[in-house]
């Protein structure tokens, strides 16, 4: 099932500053500029929201938004960029769910659905509809979006979300 909108979504988030670029919303709207710089527009941009960390944790609680952009490459070369920004940015990959500076996803490309494999990202997002802090931005950018395999409207997802997810809009 693909998605009538055509739209790229990806997911921003982080928790940890940046020794250049200061706090997490700084650095995650620094990313979206280096985003920029690599040929992939910002469209639109949701509120921004701190999150507690999933699953709980000592950690620093997460900035998180979503972002609409626009691109020509196709979703394994927009995956690619991401992981070069998050490099860029000083991101090391270590245990799952570990603190971060900075975390770009791809969520929903076009409405795609694919198994994903070396090099190619799974979509939409695997994790999407199980996190709060994707679902929120996102139903605030696209109240209308609906899951592309399932078809559940966004607003179903948000509704169907563990009360145990702390977020807040800034």
């Amino acid at each position: 099932m693909t998605s009538p909108s055509g739209k790229i979504y990806i997911g921003l988030g982080g928790n940890l500053p940046h020794p250049h670029h200061g706090s997490p919303r700084l650095t995650l709207e620094a990313a979206l500029l280096a985003l920029g710089r690599r040929g992939i527009r910002l469209v639109r941009l949701s509120p921004w929201y701190r999150t507690a960390p999933i699953p709980v944790s000592d950690q620093p609680w997460f900035v998180n938004a979503v972002a609409e952009i626009e691109t020509e490459l196709p979703p394994e070369r927009l995956l690619a960029e991401l992981h070069a920004v998050e490099a860029e940015f000083g991101r090391v990959r270590s245990v799952p769910n570990a603190a971060r500076r900075i975390d770009l996803d791809l969520l929903d490309f076009r409405g795609e659905v694919a198994p994903g494999g070396p090099g190619r990202p799974i979509l939409p997002h695997p994790r999407l509809a199980e996190r709060a802090f994707v679902l929120q931005p996102l139903a605030d950018l696209a109240p209308q979006w609906r899951h592309p395999v399932t078809g559940t409207p966004i607003q179903a997802l948000v509704a169907a979300l563990p009360r145990d997810q702390i977020i807040k809009r800034l």
